[in-house]
C-alpha cells in the first residue's frame, strides 16, 4: 500500500476526478489502480472562491515496488505506515494490587482502557458523577445558577472535554500513532467515521455523552471498575531508609483506603485541592505558564464570509474556524503575545466554574455547529514571574486564577452572571450600556460593564492591542458589536507535576504516574488521551518488569 500526500482538487470536484488524479499523479493506467481509501482530507482556503481540497490517500497499485522506485525522491509518495496499535506487555497471571486511575476524563479513560485491555483490571476513582447525572448538575448552574462543586463542567465522567467542541486534532509528536488508536476507539464508541479522515475532526457534546458511556462499558467488560463520587484526599506514601518514596495507595474523602503500588494521576487542570494535597505530601510540583483572557463572540456568518468568501456555507467546509496570534509590540502597550484558543464554530459560551463565588468561561458546540455565534478565547500568555503578587511557590498560579475568577463574579453581579462588554467599547475604554447585533450566548446570563478591571492591566492592554490586528486577518473581527465575556482562566494547568521522561513516574515518588492536562503534559482531548495511553503502557511495563 502506498501513502500519497498533498493531492489537491477543486472543492466541487466530481467523485471520478479523484480516481483520475491518482492515476495521473502516479503515471499508471486504470487497470493498475486496484483501490484507494482516504486517510485525510483537508482544505486550503488561502484563495477565497478557489478553495481546494487536499487529500492524503492510501493507494493499492499493481506493481508497488516499481512505483516506489520511480518516485524514490518524492516525499509525497511513500509506503503506507503501519498505524495499528500493539500492546506493550502481556499481563501477569495474577497481580496483588490493582492499578488505580484517578480521574475519568480523556486521559483517565484511555489509561483505564489500555490497562483493562492488558488484563490489569484497573480501578478508576472519579470525584464527580456519571456523565448523564453530571449533565443535569451542569445544566442546573446554567439554568438556575445552582453550582455543584463536585459535578460540573470540570468534574465528572468525561472530564472538561465533554462540554466543549469535541475537537480531536493536536500538534503533538506521535511516532507510535497513538492518536489513531484514540480515534479508532472513539468510532467504536459511536463517533462518526469521518473523524478518521477529516483534517480537523470534532464530535460535539451530545455525541460525547453517549460515547463516554460506551467506553465505560467497554472498560468494565474487560475487568475494569469505575467508581464515581470518590474523591481522593490523600496519598499513602512509604519512604525507604535511603529516602526513596513509594506509592502504597490512596485515602478517599470518606476515610476509606485503597492499596496500590501504581497510581495514574489524571485529575485535569482544575483539581486545585488535589494540587494542594500533592504539594503538602511533598510530590514535586512546579509553576508553569498558562494564559488568561476573555471569550469573544461574532455572528458565525461573519467568520464564514471572511474565511471562505463566496464558498461560505459549502457542506464540506461547514462552519469556519480560525487561529490567530499577535506578538505584542514591545515599544507599544504590552510586549505580550495574544492568541485565539479553543475556537468553537457555531457554538455557545458556557459557565465553567468549579468553585462557589467565581465565574469562569469556556466554549462549547455540538456536532452540527449550527448555533448563530462563533466563539473563541482571546488570551494573553502569562508566566510564573507574573504570579508573584498572588503568592509564592508552585501553587501561586492557582491563587492568580482564583483572584480574577472572584473578581469576575463580583463585577458580573454576584449571581454567576458573567461580566461582558461590546468589543468597540472595550477598545475605546468605555462601559457598554446596551447590546448590539451580537447577543451573548453565556448562560445563566451576562452583566454589561467595563471589563478593564476584570484582568491585570498588562492583559487588558495586550488584548486591546491585538483586536485591531486580528481585524486585518479576519474582516469584521473587531466589529463594534462583537461581544467579550469574562473571564477565561482555565486554558491549561497552572502547575506541572514533573515526571521522568523514561518511565513517566513522578520525579520523587515511585509508583505515581502524573498524566494529562492536570499534570501539565497535554492540552485538549486528543493529546490528553494519547498521554493516557503512554502512561498506561509505562504502568504495564513497570508491573511486568520490562
Amino acid at each position: 500500500m502506498l501513502r500519497l500526500t498533498d493531492l489537491k482538487l477543486p472543492l466541487d470536484h466530481p467523485s471520478e476526478a479523484l480516481d483520475r488524479a491518482i492515476r495521473e499523479r502516479l503515471h499508471i493506467s486504470a487497470g493498475a489502480l486496484r483501490g484507494y481509501s482516504v486517510f485525510r482530507r483537508g482544505y486550503d482556503a488561502r484563495k477565497r472562491g478557489a478553495i481546494a481540497l487536499i487529500y492524503t490517500l492510501d493507494v493499492e497499485v499493481a506493481d508497488e515496488a516499481a512505483v516506489l522506485a520511480r518516485f524514490a525522491d518524492d516525499r509525497h509518495v511513500q509506503p503506507t505506515p503501519d498505524t495499528s496499535y500493539r500492546p506493550v506487555a502481556p499481563a501477569p497471571v495474577r497481580h496483588e494490587h490493582r492499578p488505580l486511575v484517578i480521574g475519568f476524563g480523556p486521559c483517565g479513560i484511555f489509561a483505564a482502557l489500555i490497562l483493562a485491555e492488558l488484563g490489569l483490571a484497573p480501578i478508576v476513582l472519579d470525584r464527580g458523577k456519571a456523565v448523564r447525572e453530571r449533565t443535569k448538575d451542569t445544566w442546573d448552574l446554567w439554568r438556575k445558577r445552582n453550582l455543584h462543586p463536585e459535578s460540573n463542567v470540570q468534574f465528572g465522567e468525561g472530564g472538561a472535554g465533554t462540554f466543549s467542541d469535541g475537537k480531536l486534532h493536536s500538534q503533538i509528536s506521535d511516532p507510535h500513532h497513538h492518536g489513531r488508536k484514540v480515534l479508532t476507539e472513539f468510532v467504536k464508541a459511536g463517533a462518526p467515521e469521518e473523524i478518521l479522515y477529516v483534517s480537523k475532526p470534532h464530535i460535539g457534546t451530545f455525541r460525547l455523552v453517549t460515547m463516554v458511556e460506551n467506553m465505560r462499558a467497554t472498560i468494565q467488560a474487560l475487568g475494569g471498575e469505575i467508581r464515581f463520587d470518590q474523591r481522593v484526599d490523600d496519598l499513602l506514601v512509604e519512604t525507604d531508609a535511603d529516602g526513596t518514596r513509594h506509592m502504597r495507595g490512596v485515602r478517599l474523602a470518606d476515610g476509606a483506603e485503597l492499596r496500590s503500588d501504581h497510581v495514574v494521576l489524571a485529575v485535569g487542570h482544575s483539581a486545585r485541592d488535589t494540587f494542594q494535597m500533592l504539594h503538602a505530601r511533598g510530590v514535586h510540583l512546579e509553576a508553569k505558564p498558562f494564559s488568561i483572557g476573555f471569550r469573544i463572540e461574532h455572528p458565525q456568518s461573519v467568520i464564514d464570509r471572511a474565511r471562505f468568501g463566496p464558498q461560505a456555507g459549502h457542506p464540506i467546509l461547514g462552519a469556519a474556524d480560525y487561529k490567530l496570534v499577535h506578538h505584542g509590540n514591545k515599544a507599544g502597550q504590552s510586549g505580550r503575545s495574544v492568541y485565539s484558543f479553543c475556537m468553537c464554530p457555531g457554538g455557545t459560551v458556557v459557565a465553567a466554574t468549579s468553585e462557589p463565588g467565581r465565574v469562569v468561561t469556556n466554549g462549547m458546540s455540538q456536532y452540527s455547529r449550527n448555533e448563530r455565534n462563533a466563539n473563541a478565547a482571546i488570551v494573553c500568555g502569562i508566566t510564573p514571574e507574573d504570579f508573584a503578587p498572588y503568592g509564592e511557590g508552585p501553587l501561586a498560579g492557582i491563587a492568580l486564577q482564583r483572584h480574577w475568577e472572584s473578581r469576575a463574579f463580583a463585577i458580573g453581579g454576584g449571581d454567576y452572571s458573567a461580566p461582558a462588554q461590546r468589543v468597540g467599547d472595550f477598545v475605546a475604554g468605555r462601559p457598554s450600556q446596551a447590546f448590539g447585533d451580537v447577543l451573548p450566548s453565556y448562560k445563566p446570563g451576562v452583566h454589561l460593564t467595563d471589563l478593564s478591571s476584570a484582568l491585570p492591566d498588562y492583559a487588558i492592554g495586550a488584548i486591546r492591542e491585538a483586536l485591531p490586528m486580528f481585524d486585518r486577518q479576519i474582516r469584521g473581527f473587531a466589529m463594534h458589536d462583537a461581544m467579550l465575556t469574562g473571564v477565561e482562566t482555565r486554558t491549561s494547568s497552572p502547575v506541572r507535576i514533573r515526571r521522568n521522561e523514561d518511565d513517566y513516574q513522578s520525579l520523587n515518588t515511585r509508583g505515581l504516574f502524573p498524566a494529562g492536562e492536570g499534570a501539565g503534559y497535554a492540552g485538549g482531548i486528543l493529546s490528553a488521551a494519547v498521554d493516557g495511553i503512554r502512561v498506561a503502557e509505562a504502568v504495564a511495563r513497570d508491573i511486568v518488569g520490562r
